[in-house]
């Protein structure tokens, strides 16, 4: 495997990400910000964060794929959302829970969560981008 995710006692008990990750591989894989639109560009789940979190860790997937990696790969998620508030946790996870069952994959790994004024459209409520290792 050519990551570890590990929660170190000493640091404080994260509640749906991990606090490090462990990459040992030659390839390193930068994918850029994923928004919520299908593969035709298609918007999904205007004004809903679930179902936008959920459309972008399927996107997230398919790039690591295309670069011969899957989520057990990545290293770390940098996650911007809108006008960010902690009542937004809820559904960020609900819709990460989600693309997870879809993927049959672990997708909790170490984040950062950043709160921004806007994204690149109006409708984008979060973007993800993600950085992996692979063999």
């Amino acid at each position: 495997m050519a990551v570890e995710t590990i929660d170190p006692a000493g640091l404080p008990k994260p509640y749906g990400w991990r606090q490090l990750a462990v990459g040992t591989g030659s390839r390193v894989i930068f994918l850029s910000g994923q928004t919520p639109r299908t593969a035709d560009g298609e918007p999904v789940g205007t004004g809903d964060l679930a179902a936008q979190t959920e459309q972008i860790y399927l996107n997230i997937a398919t790039g690591l794929a295309e670069a011969g990696a899957t989520f057990d790969d990545v290293l770390r998620l940098t996650m911007y959302v809108v006008d960010w508030s902690l009542d937004k946790w809820e559904a960020i996870t609900a819709g990460a829970e989600r693309a997870a069952a879809t993927l049959g994959a672990d997708v909790v790994r170490p984040t950062t969560l950043v709160g921004v004024a806007t994204l690149a459209e109006p409708d984008f409520l979060i973007e993800i981008e993600a950085t992996a290792i692979a063999g």
